[in-house]
């Protein structure tokens, strides 16, 4: 978020100032929609992610209790997590998930060990681009580990699988990246499940 709402910001929303609203909306979309592409697989489904979360924060705000600093923001961030979490257990991904999805050619079967050297890091836009293009699995669990500091045992519980499933996704996910930043891997592309 680029800037942290002050309460009596805050109690204007709750009012349903509508300036108000129009500045929250202009000021938080950005980098909730940035949250937001990290789990659709595409602009619109990121869009349309937003816009439902935005809707359950709108929803949510009377429940809202201020508590200081970047409590608010932290809260919003929550809710779009989560909206995107209920929009993949709706699509039926998360619970029949098969979380050992394979790639094109043989990717999977070296281990991180086997990439030669640190490859030099991407642009943010092109390493999120690259995430978004994982296998279902690895995108979720880095997802909520690295961007919202999940515990694998946290992720173990949203995602109903083990925590060595959440250690091995991560694992992989993190192969799959350094293979695509050192040029190993070019294409991230997903055989179809039938």
């Amino acid at each position: 978020m680029q800037k942290q709402f002050e309460p009596s910001f805050i109690k204007r929303l709750k009012k349903g100032d509508r300036q108000a609203i129009t500045d929250w909306y202009d000021q938080s979309a950005p980098s909730l929609l940035g949250v937001c592409m990290r789990y659709g697989t595409s602009t619109q489904d990121a869009e349309d992610l937003l816009h439902n979360g935005m809707l359950k924060i709108l929803a949510g705000l009377p429940r809202f209790n201020y508590q200081g600093p970047g409590r608010f923001e932290a809260w919003m961030k929550r809710i779009i997590v989560n909206t995107a979490l209920n929009h993949l257990r709706a699509e039926s991904k998360i619970k029949n998930l098969r979380f050992e999805e394979e790639i094109h050619g043989n990717a999977l079967t070296d281990t991180p060990d086997e990439v030669d050297e640190m490859p030099p890091a991407p642009e943010p836009e092109e390493l999120i681009e690259w995430i978004r293009h994982l296998p279902f699995g690895y995108r979720t669990v880095i997802n909520l580990y690295v961007f919202e500091g999940y515990t694998h045992k946290e992720i173990a519980d949203e995602l109903n699988i083990s925590e060595n499933t959440s250690k091995s996704q991560l694992s992989k996910a993190r192969v799959l990246l350094r293979k695509r930043a050192s040029g190993k891997l070019v294409n991230l592309e997903l055989k179809k499940n039938g």
